[in-house]
């Protein structure tokens, strides 16, 4: 079992909304949690902690009149999910992320964490 370093309490995500890599345009994962600084995504495939990224994140009408936002984020931790095998759970902290971005990613921690 891993040690809990969280400083920030993370939400439980009540909404599908995918993670795509910004370079490639391919699916990263889908939100299954989300804090303020960082999120937990549901991958298909394994990704090992340190590896950095520019993530695009779709988004919904609700939270914004754009169509995604743009950010930088590192994996910090990976395990298989506890109830499909075939599922990797995948921990990111956000590193960079602009200060109009980083208000749309407030407001959906607000309106779909749980």
């Amino acid at each position: 079992m891993m040690n809990e370093r969280r400083n920030i309490k993370r939400k439980r995500f009540s909404y599908y909304m995918r993670v795509l890599d910004d370079d490639t345009l391919k699916l990263v994962g889908h939100l299954s949690d989300i804090s303020s600084k960082g999120f937990k995504i549901d991958s298909q495939q394994p990704i090992p902690p340190g590896q950095n990224f520019h993530l695009r994140m779709d988004l919904t009408s609700e939270v914004s009149d754009k169509a995604y936002i743009l950010f930088s984020a590192v994996s910090r931790w990976c395990q298989v999910d506890p109830t499909d095998p075939f599922v990797q759970n995948v921990g990111f902290e956000i590193v960079e992320i602009s200060s109009e971005d980083a208000v749309i990613y407030q407001r959906i921690v607000e309106r779909y964490g749980s």
